[in-house]
């Protein structure tokens, strides 16, 4: 049993650190990403606000300053609605990778529990043959459990993804028509 303490110790605390730093990788890149999409927000927002003020000081009656006050409120929403989706998408994507290490840690757990009760078995000394087979059958017994522990999870996420997915939808339709009906009887009222 001491062939398997030192070098099989480096390697799981290897794997440990590298699984722990790719982790962090991801996370940072997501946080990233959302940070580059809000400053692509407050850039395109601050140059849009310039044109509307612009618009809005040049325009000679009040229908032209409702008229641009109802295509900016459509603007408005449909970029609610779309940086809603850019970040529900990113953040989508890093729990779908996170979901794929874990799976990956998963069974690297599984393979490396059943090499060492293999290991195990062939090492043991006589007479401890019930001792191995108890080991065998917690090993397999603990890794179903945390298999069907998993698969429920992933499951029950995809299940929230797909109810996400269709509550975006379903909001950004919902608003799209608001607007539009709020900006008919001002398009109507200008003519």
């Amino acid at each position: 049993m001491s062939s398997l303490a030192p070098e099989q110790l480096f390697a799981a605390r290897k794997v440990g650190f590298e699984t722990i730093f790719g982790l962090q990788t991801k996370a940072f890149e997501g946080v990233e990403k959302l940070v580059e999409l809000n400053l692509q927000v407050v850039k395109s927002t601050l140059a849009e606000n310039q044109e509307i003020t612009a618009k809005a000081l040049s325009a000679k009656d009040p229908q032209d300053l409702f008229a641009l006050q109802a295509s900016y409120t459509q603007s408005v929403t449909d970029k609610v609605q779309l940086y809603g989706r850019n970040v529900y998408e990113i953040i989508s994507s890093m729990q779908g990778e996170f979901a794929a290490d874990a799976e990956t840690q998963f069974r690297r757990f599984y393979r490396e529990a059943q090499e060492f009760v293999d290991k195990l078995a062939k090492n043991a000394p006589a007479g401890s043959e019930t001792a191995v087979a108890a080991w065998k059958a917690f090993v397999k017994m603990v890794s179903e459990t945390a298999s069907a522990t998993y698969e429920a999870a992933k499951n029950t996420t995809e299940q929230a993804v797909e109810i996400a997915e269709s509550n975006v939808s379903a909001a950004s339709s919902a608003s799209a028509k608001r607007t539009r009906q709020a900006v008919v009887p001002v398009a109507a009222a200008e003519k």
